[in-house]
């Protein structure tokens, strides 16, 4: 995981999603997924690029299961960017790093 993706749980999300002042992507993953992991690396090349405009962020959905049912997260990997606190836009499953950057870009927009 890059620098620019970090970590959020339950009790922070509000904080670190809800309440941010950019727009934010969030990875919807848990550790024994296949297809998340293959995101992993597309994920943290798109933070690399966009990381100073958007925020991104990973939830453990085996560690955090409040957070992923408040959000009707039923497959993974699912992928939400949140901008002003709602949710502009889904992906889910592996996706071509172009369809992530598009809903990326779409934040920034």
């Amino acid at each position: 995981m890059s620098e620019k993706v970090s970590n959020v749980s339950d009790a922070d999300f509000e904080q670190k999603v809800i309440k941010s002042d950019k727009p934010t992507l969030v990875d919807f993953w848990a550790p024994w997924c296949g297809p998340c992991r293959g995101m992993a690396p597309i994920i943290d090349e798109i933070a690399a690029a966009y990381g100073d405009q958007v925020n991104f962020v990973k939830v453990n959905i085996d560690e955090n299961q409040k957070t992923p049912a408040t959000y009707g997260v039923r497959s993974i990997p699912t992928l939400m960017l949140f901008k002003g606190g709602k949710v502009q836009d889904t992906i889910i499953g592996l996706v071509a790093k172009e369809r992530l950057e598009t809903l990326v870009k779409k934040g920034v927009a």
